[in-house]
């Protein structure tokens, strides 16, 4: 979140970095909620100085209150409180406008319209196609491993039934990112609920943006998390973490659900855009202006999964008009699917500054002592399936219709190759 301090004090500069993210800022209504809020602190403060005045000199002169006086404070209370009451009103409406302002792009993030004007800034390995080379889901078909029609039978479109050799692939795959983050790059693992309140969606910037994207149940108005970025952005939602516990890396495995109404239109063939998928996910808590490094640190071990398991990937930095709500920077990682023949998403790394703390009132304190300052988040997958499995089934598939395994997951499934049916 923005404050309406920043917005107020710099309202130009502000306007300009938004409007980089295609969002056009009301400066005239963030001056209009500027103006109308400090006037009724100050007839409040006014009313409420007056009464401490009265009742200061009554105690002074030591007697009771005289009846004019009684009848003054009487009024003079009725009056601070319309005026409290209305001062509640316009700060709810401060908030409700300040939710919707997404966070402003770095400086170095190239400027954009949309995801047309991203830059690719490395890729690892060559998009190649082979002549045996199929999609993804011909292939889970013929090995009897993807059943979609069990799925719509089920749930209707875009869920999908992994089995046998399919879902112990995708419980080993998962099990090794996991083991990779918490053994080699020092995360904490977290088992957080897959359901959350209002105020966690909110403060992880999902309410109120994405609303109509979310699935949730009206009766308890609990939501089913998007990504567990959700939830661990939330454990230290109005807390302040003690001097020198920074950075905080937490590493969770999560169902995603997402009703995904921006897919409209475009393929959803197979298992790439589904409304329910696991995903791990990388999150960190890093001290004010600490996150570059993060950045770097975070793109390193996601990458680093994709060349364990020996994957074509590139790296991608989002232009301004292409970057998420919450996002001040992102580089997305893509890997190659030679038999759907196309790069999918399966990381998006990004900080999102002070924006997520400040919208959880999550604090630190850099030394004892110290004054409390709002730390800097950053999230990303680590990785996302079932995109993943895409790439492994259409990279790995063999002239004779069988699957060879990367090497590092022999430990996790058993075997070497999902065998021909």
């Amino acid at each position: 979140m923005i404050s309406l301090e920043q917005l107020n004090s710099y309202p130009d500069r502000y306007k300009k970095l938004l409007l980089r993210k295609n969002f056009n800022l009301d400066l005239d209504l963030i001056s209009s909620f500027s103006k109308d809020r400090k006037e009724l602190i100050t007839k409040s403060d006014n009313y409420k100085q007056h009464r401490n005045y009265v009742s200061k000199k009554i105690g002074d002169e030591k007697r009771k209150p005289f009846q004019e006086e009684i009848v003054e404070m009487r009024n003079i209370g009725e009056k601070i409180k319309i005026l409290d009451n209305s001062l509640n009103e316009i700060q709810e409406n401060i908030n409700n406008y300040l939710l919707t302002i997404p966070n402003i792009p770095s400086d170095d993030v190239p400027y954009g319209n949309d995801d047309s004007q991203n830059i690719e800034v490395k890729r690892f390995g060559e998009a190649q196609i082979y002549k045996h080379s199929k999609p993804h889901w011909e292939i889970g078909s013929d090995l009897g491993i993807i059943d979609l029609p069990a799925a719509a039978g089920m749930s209707g479109s875009r869920f999908y039934v992994l089995k046998g050799y399919g879902a112990k692939l995708q419980r080993s795959i998962s099990s090794w990112m996991l083991d990779t983050h918490v053994d080699r790059h020092g995360y904490i693992e977290i088992d957080p609920p897959y359901l959350v309140k209002r105020e966690t969606m909110i403060g992880s910037g999902n309410l109120p943006k994405f609303e109509d994207n979310l699935y949730h149940d009206h009766e308890t108005d609990l939501w089913l998390i998007p990504t567990a970025e959700v939830a661990l952005n939330s454990l230290h939602r109005n807390e302040i973490i003690s001097p020198f516990m920074l950075p905080l890396k937490y590493v969770a495995r999560t169902p995603s659900f997402r009703k995904e109404h921006t897919a409209a239109g475009r393929d959803v063939r197979g298992i790439k855009r589904v409304h329910q998928f696991e995903k791990v996910e990388m999150f960190r808590f890093v001290e004010k202006d600490k996150d570059k490094i993060a950045l770097e640190e975070m793109l390193e071990e996601a990458t680093y999964l994709c060349k364990e398991l020996g994957l074509t990937y590139r790296i991608i930095k989002l232009c301004t008009g292409d970057l998420g709500f919450q996002s001040a920077e992102t580089y997305d990682i893509e890997v190659w699917a030679p038999g759907s023949k196309e790069w999918l998403e399966v990381s998006s790394i990004s900080t999102c500054k002070e924006f997520q703390s400040r919208r959880n009132n999550t604090r630190y304190r850099p030394d004892k002592g110290s004054g409390t300052e709002f730390p800097f988040t950053l999230n990303g997958s680590g990785l996302a399936l079932p995109r993943i499995i895409i790439s492994i089934l259409e990279n790995g598939l063999e002239e004779d219709g069988s699957i060879s395994i990367p090497s590092v997951l022999v430990k996790y499934t058993g075997w070497d190759k999902i065998p021909k049916k």
